[in-house]
């Protein structure tokens, strides 16, 4: 069966469309309208780098056997999906015309498989024994999300890494760490399903080489505990944010090697804060294997560029972690230092553009 997709945000969001898109799927992608224009006129590419092979593939989504389709908020109706992604940065759901959608998509119950960061707080309300209420003051605008049923609404973790190269077009994704989508289940068995289809798929794409078919690196995975997604955790603490630094930013490969053992000590912490509030450790990465991976991030995390190039909000995971490990009576110094230091920035930024 083809489903009809809808995934808002095309910059990350168009690397799972190229992976969908094999499988005869329709998807929809909700961004800017240059970005739309060009999208529907040219497509989009994905370059993905494939171990044993010199240069990387491209994947162009026209000639995928899904189609593919681009526009603004304005006009869509939610529930002509089967499913729908969220693929924005976490502020960008309160801006004029994202919000309303987001709002529609809450109230139209067609299961939501969010693609950020940052947890969106319907599904952080999934895991037990939290006061919910108080991780609010991690949330851009937390009421943007008060029209979902944390049932609908499932997490997957934005695993992969990818740019946009500065010098290509908006249409053009490069794959830098090609790793899994791992994705928790609905409640609802129909809608895990659906995920359970588009993993079968992904599983069956074999992509055309001058040598033959070969197999694509970045599956889509499908877990039954609501946890697994929140590995990222550890990564987003021990690297993303510590890419932060008080004049400027480092890259994730200084961040986490620069001092292996605050590294480690701040990827341990969260880690097992995760498996206090539930998640399995076979679910979750250990040090070790991320640290080997942090060796090939040789550019800043997305939340330190953002902050240098002077925005007034980011994704705050690392308050989301602080503000839970709070709730157990628990802290690290180098994550309340981190946090003070974003808050810092962010600050700065905000009493920067309210003068200019």
């Amino acid at each position: 069966m083809a489903y009809k997709i809808m995934i808002m945000g095309a910059s990350y969001g168009s690397l799972l469309a190229s992976k969908i898109l094999f499988g005869g799927h329709s998807v929809h992608l909700i961004c800017l309208p240059a970005e739309a224009d060009l999208i529907n006129a040219e497509g989009f590419r994905v370059r993905m780098p494939i171990r044993g092979r010199k240069d990387p593939i491209e994947i162009d989504s026209r000639k995928l056997p899904g189609k593919v389709t681009a526009g603004g908020t304005a006009g869509v109706n939610p529930a002509d999906y089967d499913l729908i992604g969220l693929a924005m940065q976490e502020p960008q759901y309160r801006s004029p015309g994202v919000r309303e959608l987001l709002d529609a998509v809450g109230k139209s119950r067609v299961p939501c498989m969010s693609i950020m960061n940052m947890p969106p707080l319907p599904y952080v309300r999934r895991i037990p024994g939290l006061d919910h209420d108080l991780l609010k003051a991690a949330y851009t605008d937390p009421t943007v999300w008060d029209s979902f049923d944390p049932e609908q609404l499932t997490l997957c973790s934005p695993d992969p890494q990818a740019i946009r190269p500065p010098d290509e077009k908006v249409n053009v994704l490069q794959v830098t760490l090609p790793t899994n989508f791992k994705v928790a289940r609905f409640k609802d068995e129909k809608a895990t399903a659906i995920l359970r289809q588009l993993e079968k798929d992904i599983d069956a794409v074999r992509f055309d080489t001058p040598e033959g078919k070969i197999e694509l690196p970045v599956k889509l995975r499908v877990y039954d505990g609501i946890f697994v997604p929140l590995a990222k955790w550890a990564m987003l603490l021990a690297g993303n944010y510590r890419c932060v630094t008080p004049d400027g930013m480092r890259t994730a490969q200084e961040a986490v090697h620069t001092d292996i053992e605050t590294s480690r000590s701040v990827y341990n912490f969260v880690y097992d804060l995760s498996v206090k509030i539930g998640a399995d450790p076979k679910d979750l990465v250990p040090f070790e294997k991320y640290a080997a991976a942090a060796q090939s991030l040789i550019r800043p995390a997305s939340a330190a560029r953002a902050l240098q190039n002077g925005v007034p909000n980011i994704e705050r995971a690392d308050k989301l972690v602080q503000l839970i490990a709070k709730q157990k009576g628990l802290s690290h110094p180098v994550i309340d230092a981190g946090v003070a230091l974003v808050d810092a920035r962010l600050d700065a930024n905000r009493k920067k553009a309210a003068a200019a």
